[in-house]
């Protein structure tokens, strides 16, 4: 039985949620380009992220910057209920301006926020997000006040003045997020970038902690999650990510959501 729901609707285009109840399904590592919020409401399970391991209860949040590597998974196998929270980093930057004079995201220090005032923020907010009795524009409310408590609590918009300095890493990124349909060779993008391959590799590594492929990977299913939601067919859908055939899509995206396509596209509440 699947008990899981996602919110997600045109009219609120930079958030999305997620329900599962009573899941024992398993994450493989892997990362979102968007800031994310998670939380289990019963149950318990760990929180990886990077090389770190720490057990999420009831009264703590996970806090997620974008583009790093996590799981969360039960040990041993056991089913949790949780929430889950995905903000476009764009939307969060507006919400940072009106806190600091601020010109890109200002990450979260800790990935572990032990607050049960902001836990019970977070849950009232996710059920009302999940909630269709809900107006939109009390969703979106919500979303602003919980957005603006977690930034308030975990940011330091000071840190911004060490900016790293990792060009070479950024453009490699954006020529692994093009064109997803085609093959992807490392050696043409360090010629194209003027830089050795093996450095870059190395230095890309260095500051994901995935390799080139694993990234590209998860723009390929992150794309594959924006044309499910648009009602594209799962075929298509495949092709257009660069899958040769429905098997290994099925395969990855299942890895990295623990639902196939199909069960993604039923799970999506209607708009």
């Amino acid at each position: 039985m699947n008990n899981e729901r996602f919110f997600k609707n045109q009219n609120l285009p930079f958030v999305e949620g997620r329900h599962a109840q009573h899941s024992s399904r398993l994450f493989k590592p892997h990362m979102h380009r968007r800031f994310s919020v998670g939380a289990v409401s019963k149950g318990s399970l760990y929180f990886r992220i990077g090389s770190e391991q720490v057990p999420l209860t009831q009264g703590t949040l996970a806090v997620i910057n974008p583009e790093i590597l996590h799981s969360c998974n039960p040990q041993p196998i056991s089913a949790r209920s949780y929430y889950m929270l995905y903000l476009d980093t764009t939307w969060c930057l507006h919400v940072q301006q009106m806190l600091w004079q601020v010109e890109t995201f200002v990450p979260l220090l800790n990935p572990i926020l032990e607050k049960w005032r902001l836990y019970d923020l977070y849950i009232q907010t996710m059920e009302q997000l999940m909630d269709d009795r809900y107006e939109l524009l009390e969703k979106e409310q919500a979303l602003v006040q919980l957005a603006e408590v977690l930034f308030l609590h975990g940011c330091n918009p000071q840190r911004l003045v060490e900016q790293k300095q990792q060009s070479k890493v950024d453009d490699l990124k954006q020529l692994l997020e093009s064109d997803l349909e085609r093959e992807f060779i490392m050696a043409a993008a360090a010629e194209r970038l003027h830089v050795n391959p093996y450095t870059l590799l190395r230095q890309f590594r260095k500051n994901t902690g995935i390799t080139p492929h694993a990234y590209r990977m998860n723009c390929r299913i992150e794309k594959a999650r924006r044309l499910l939601q648009q009602g594209e067919e799962i075929a298509d859908t495949a092709l257009a990510c660069g899958f040769y055939d429905q098997s290994h899509f099925h395969r990855h995206f299942k890895a990295m959501t623990t639902l196939t396509p199909g069960e993604y596209q039923r799970c999506l509440l209607p708009l």
